[in-house]
């Protein structure tokens, strides 16, 4: 248990004795007319840039320069096998071997990917579980592959739902849902943090749930990877997807990232959307060859790298790499663990923390709900130099990125918080 002081002192103090205080130095903050940094508590929305993507892009930019075509063979990083310079990396901050990982394509885009491979309907077992309140471009892909394969939404979209006057989702219900109608279910989809509370999901208990009754188990990582610790191959799901814009800090609409647990990923005879760059590299420019899909997730790739954005996602990940993931992971918990308190100590019956308590239970952000409050809290909030997020009705997401967030950034929010309740 953390023994937290509302002092600026204290604040401080703890940014002064953090071994990651460093990193703030590295991602560039914005910054108001006059030059001052803003605090800036949305990377659950979009990450910061960190200093190095502007050298890794100018790298790119420079061989593509001065060697055309021939960059995908010569450039100091060469286009071909691009992607896999990240594959590593990657890898260990979603808890998976490399073989498991491939980054590639959009978020939604690799969504319908794997439920092309992994939700597979039959006339007795076609339903698609998700939570109520799941990001609406998940409930929008499931609800089209449902119609793709001749199925109603109203029918066949299962819809896993906080109880009444609760905000949170219970792992009981999950299992209530399942024990009344699992033998239907084929595929269970769970965003592993939720974008709106902020509650994050047992993985492992939904995977063994849904595995217990023969459906698919996969995994939204969008607010989850670089987050919190998902632990994919131990945890066991049948695929993961994620975007790297967040808390990975690779810039807007950067390329997403996919996991397919190695007991599917040989698996030559799964069903799925193919593309050349899903084939066999050895004979891949052989134009001529029957598909022959790559071993492990790379097998679900359909187009060469776009270089760009993967170079700004190497830029991101080799921070993380010299922080250490695990050591993000335990700063991430102080440093919300002090915003919830300065929170609470406010004292204010407005105030609502929507988020579990549990660290466990939740990643870096902070949901506030602010009972009578408007979008004029958030405005002034916004005036006052604080980049947050507002949700309708009235939620405001907070989220302190241990990267680039200091205990003094999140000391100074909650005081500007509580003078304009005042």
């Amino acid at each position: 248990m953390n023994s937290y002081e509302n002092s600026l002192e204290f604040a401080q103090k703890q940014d002064q004795n953090d071994p990651l205080g460093k990193f703030r130095e590295q991602f560039l903050i914005p910054t108001d007319k006059n030059g001052n940094p803003h605090i800036y508590l949305c990377g659950n929305s979009l990450g910061l840039q960190p200093k190095k993507t502007r050298e890794y892009l100018n790298i790119e930019l420079e061989d593509w320069q001065k060697y055309g075509v021939e960059g995908h063979t010569d450039a100091r990083y060469p286009w071909m096998p691009y992607h896999e310079f990240l594959t590593e990396k990657m890898a260990k901050i979603v808890g998976a071997k490399p073989s498991e990982v491939v980054m590639m394509n959009t978020l939604s885009v690799n969504l319908h990917l794997m439920m092309v491979s992994f939700y597979q309907p039959t006339d007795r077992k076609y339903k698609i579980i998700i939570e109520s309140d799941a990001f609406p471009s998940d409930k929008y892909a499931v609800e089209s592959q449902l119609k793709f394969h001749n199925y109603d939404p109203k029918d066949g979209l299962i819809l896993w739902k906080p109880r009444e006057g609760e905000e949170l989702c219970r792992f009981e219900d999950l299992e209530e849902i399942m024990e009344s109608q699992g033998e239907q279910v084929a595929l269970l989809l769970i965003g592993t943090t939720n974008y709106y509370t902020g509650q994050s999901f047992d993985i492992k208990k939904i995977t063994e749930l849904g595995h217990k009754y023969n459906c698919m188990v996969g995994f939204d990582l969008a607010h989850g990877a670089g987050n919190i610790q998902p632990n994919l191959h131990k945890n066991g799901p049948d695929f993961a997807v994620w975007c790297s814009y967040k808390y990975l800090n690779s810039g807007p609409g950067s390329v997403g990232g996919c996991f397919v647990h190695e007991r599917h990923a040989n698996n030559k005879e799964l069903k799925r959307f193919t593309g050349w760059w899903g084939h066999n590299k050895s004979t891949r420019f052989n134009m001529r060859h029957e598909f022959d899909a790559i071993e492990g997730a790379e097998g679900w790739q359909l187009s060469n790298p776009p270089i760009l954005s993967m170079a700004a996602i190497r830029a991101s990940l080799d921070v993380y790499d010299e922080a250490g993931f695990e050591n993000v992971i335990a700063k991430s918990k102080k440093l919300t663990g002090y915003l919830e308190y300065l929170l609470k100590d406010i004292n204010d019956s407005r105030i609502q923390l929507i988020t579990p308590e549990n660290p466990e239970e939740r990643g870096c952000q902070i949901s506030i709900k602010l009972h009578g409050a408007t979008k004029e809290l958030f405005d002034d909030l916004t005036a006052n130099g604080v980049i947050s997020d507002w949700r309708e009705p009235n939620v405001i997401r907070v989220a302190p990125a241990p990267l680039y967030n200091s205990f003094e950034d999140v000391f100074k929010f909650v005081q500007i918080l509580k003078k304009l309740l005042q």
